[in-house]
């Protein structure tokens, strides 16, 4: 009897770990991929919009920004190389519950809302592809089914949806790069007018100053996703050498080609009609290839694209939750661990289930939802970021045992003001989205109180989150 003990430890100890199966390789593609996608597929004439000629600043900027907060996620993921990412970073800087929870929150509804927003547009290549004149509820069953589908690949194990994500990431960039080579073509047939990369076109209400940090805002969708990557630390082989490499080079990829791929954008196209799309890149090489059909193309490889960014995401969120209710922020049922496949089955569930109701407001909200909520996707990891370089500076006094990333200091003071000035009204982001980051923050804060008395009930007044330097 004593000895079957240690043995049904030991049984426990490899049912609730998870496997390390993310080469350098595949975590390159797994950040690649989540990167590229919705935003830049979406958003691009939303962008041109704001600015004119000039879409490709606004991709800039963020990419900077963007960077300079990858620095700190750096230091951070190698110092703490552990599934919660973000809020883990924040208990261990600031030891507030109440803050904590209210991170893992934003960043997994940040998650969600993306994968939700990247489900209509799956939805609606699905019906441009087939040709299916889908209506209304047609779309949203197909929307609804793309995410249990994407639910079924994450129970299978994160192998399968990081292979997954190996092809949709190729065809992903296929089409990028097909807007690219597009634009080559056409500026070799004289058909591309560059002067309009130049020329800054404002709305009547802005300067021009205020024009490119309303763009930044909206462009800044288009480069989140380097982030979700930590929440995959457990996974991942020799984390403290692969994160550095892959993640910089990662920013790099995506930051050049959404570069090259609005330049192309607006050469092609005139600023009013890519505005006016909802379908941007489709309009940019109908325009720059019309004798290609590239109409009866185009809608699959978008649908391929997007639906990579929703894999991520939904992968991104549900090992957030496990990592949270593995540290007790969460009510620990949905940190169990399948024996067999060794996924976050409960929590796969539950972010299924959330993500299920937000494409249900989705498709009920007003016609600009896509960029109303890639907007507020924005908003809410510009928040965190804002958090997490703070919290790079006040961890500088906990010295752990293990060599880690140091970024420079003054890299997190930049990252951090300029994230915290996007955050605010300042930068010209419209009131609807604070309006529906506002309602999810509500959620959490009801979601919080929730756990606090089921904690509580469970430990009684006893401490039930570890202290900062007690987190494994």
């Amino acid at each position: 009897m004593s000895d079957s003990k240690p043995e049904a430890t030991t049984d426990e100890q490899k049912a609730t770990e998870l496997r390390r199966f993310l080469t350098p390789k595949l975590l390159l593609l797994f950040i690649v991929g989540d990167i590229l996608g919705t935003g830049v597929y979406a958003l691009t004439g939303d962008v041109a919009a704001e600015v004119g000629g000039a879409a490709w600043l606004p991709f800039i900027i963020a990419f900077v920004i963007a960077t300079l907060t990858a620095f700190s996620y750096l230091e951070l993921v190698t110092k703490y190389p552990q599934a919660a990412g973000a809020a883990l970073y924040t208990h261990k800087a600031f030891g507030i519950h109440f803050l904590t929870f209210l991170v893992a929150f934003t960043v997994m509804s940040s998650g969600i809302t993306s994968a939700s927003t990247a489900s209509r547009l799956v939805a609606r290549s699905v019906d441009q592809g087939f040709d299916l004149s889908l209506n209304n509820t047609g779309i949203l069953f197909v929307a609804l089914a793309f995410i249990v589908v994407l639910a079924l690949i994450n129970l299978r194990g994160v192998a399968h949806g990081v292979l997954t994500n190996v092809v949709l990431t190729t065809i992903e960039l296929t089409g990028l790069l097909l807007v690219i080579l597009v634009g080559i073509w056409a500026m070799t047939q004289g058909d591309a007018d560059f002067s309009r990369v130049v020329a800054f076109d404002t709305p009547e209400d802005k300067n021009v100053f205020l024009a490119v940090t309303t763009a930044t805002s909206l462009a800044f969708f288009a480069m989140v996703g380097f982030e979700d990557a930590v929440n995959m630390a457990e996974e991942t082989k020799d984390p403290l050498r692969s994160f550095p490499r892959m993640m910089l080079t990662g920013l790099s990829i995506t930051g050049l080609i959404y570069v090259l791929v609005s330049i192309t954008a607006v050469a092609l196209v005139p600023i009013g009609e890519l505005g006016a799309s909802e379908t941007p890149l489709l309009t940019v090489v109908e325009r720059g290839a019309p004798d290609v059909p590239i109409d009866e193309i185009y809608p699959f490889i978008t649908m391929f694209a997007v639906a990579n960014t929703a894999l991520i995401n939904m992968l991104m969120a549900s090992r957030l939750i496990y990592g949270m209710a593995k540290q007790r922020v969460l009510p620990p049922a949905l940190a169990h661990v399948g024996a067999h496949r060794q996924t976050p089955w409960v929590a796969i569930l539950f972010t299924t289930v959330i993500a299920c109701g937000l494409i249900t407001y989705v498709f009920s909200a007003s016609d600009d939802a896509i960029v109303t909520l890639g907007g507020t996707t924005a908003l809410l990891l510009l928040g965190v970021f804002t958090i997490v370089n703070i919290a790079v500076l006040v961890l500088r006094r906990d010295h752990v045992d293990t060599n880690h990333f140091v970024t420079p200091t003054a890299l997190p003071i930049i990252g951090g003001l300029a994230s915290l000035y996007l955050v605010t009204p300042l930068s010209g982001r419209p009131g609807e989205q604070y309006e529906v980051a506002g309602l999810l923050l509500g959620i959490g804060v009801v979601l919080w109180a929730i756990t606090w008395f089921v904690n509580r009930a469970a430990y009684g007044a006893k401490t039930y989150v570890k202290d900062p330097g007690e987190l494994e």
